[in-house]
């Protein structure tokens, strides 16, 4: 719609996760550093969690995209609380088969599995998205199927993402045990007005801008609105886009943003300045990961 106004080749403020647009922030540089030291020392347990929209799930999909093929990744994004479908779902996203068989003979199979991986060696990670949605009893499911050993080597690895939620259930008395499994976490903060501004010049240069789109004012305005929340920076400044296509104007300055902030305090679902913090709807999609290869299932 408004790329060739622009002089963009791709719209650089898409919401959708895509780490070919993946801005290391030091936050963001760090998280991934605790994950990659986790997968490195076979780490049980490692943890990342951050606010809604922080940039999650697009560290995950930046490892899956540079993991080696010694590596057998699982991904799980749609467990809930308390169903007793663990080992079902981390058996689909191993892509091995479930129904019709007793829980003994499910994880009877998984052992089998991690063992022949372990023998093939390679490591076997499971990567938990939406995590926050797991309760105590599914979390200590988890901390079970952890255990299989073989000598000194753990045989999987469990990568937990999630919401602030998260970090708030794993600090709770009834799951000590579990906490003291995990080697390495880290919690990703939002970006400051400096990193704010960095990142919107960081997605305009890889969409194809040569000059300064958005001004150094509506930069700093649109960090403040936002609370430094990657996908409210991407959603309101794709707005802006539309706003000064729309207008004839190709430059944002801070009275575009300031435009946008009204309307939508008046007729969007929430306040730019004040960022919302529920709890982010489920994901809707079972996607599992095989050998690097990803089916996704409506």
């Amino acid at each position: 719609m408004y790329e060739a106004f622009f002089g963009l080749k791709e719209k650089p403020f898409s919401i959708q996760p895509d780490p070919d647009y993946m801005f290391w922030s030091k936050a963001h540089s760090l998280a991934f550093a605790m994950i990659e030291y986790g997968i490195m020392n076979r780490a049980g347990f490692t943890v990342i969690t951050g606010e809604i929209g922080s940039g999650k799930t697009t560290l995950i999909r930046h490892l899956l995209n540079n993991l080696g093929e010694e590596v057998t990744v699982g991904l799980v994004s749609n467990a809930y609380e308390n169903r007793g479908e663990l080992l079902h779902w981390v058996l689909m996203a191993f892509g091995k088969p479930y129904e019709d068989k007793p829980v003994v003979a499910l994880h009877a199979q998984f052992t089998e599995f991690l063992i022949e991986e372990y023998a093939a060696g390679r490591r076997t990670i499971l990567i938990v998205d939406e995590a926050q949605n797991l309760g105590p009893q599914t979390l200590e499911e988890l901390r079970m199927l952890s255990n299989i050993n073989a000598d000194k080597d753990q045989l999987l690895q469990v990568i937990l993402v999630g919401q602030p939620q998260l970090k708030q259930l794993l600090q709770s008395p009834e799951l000590v045990q579990f906490a003291q499994r995990i080697a390495s976490d880290f919690h990703l903060r939002p970006f400051n007005v400096e990193e704010t501004g960095d990142y919107i010049n960081h997605r305009l240069k890889l969409g194809g801008a040569t000059r300064e789109i958005f001004t150094k004012a509506a930069r700093e305005r649109v960090a403040k609105a936002t609370d430094g929340i990657p996908r409210l920076i991407n959603v309101i400044c794709d707005t802006a886009l539309v706003y000064g296509f729309s207008s004839g104007v190709d430059t944002i300055d801070v009275d575009i943003i300031e435009e946008i902030i009204r309307d939508k305090a008046e007729h969007g679902i929430f306040a730019y300045d004040k960022p919302p913090r529920a709890e982010q709807e489920p994901d809707q999609k079972s996607v599992y990961w095989r050998q690097h290869k990803v089916i996704s299932i409506e």
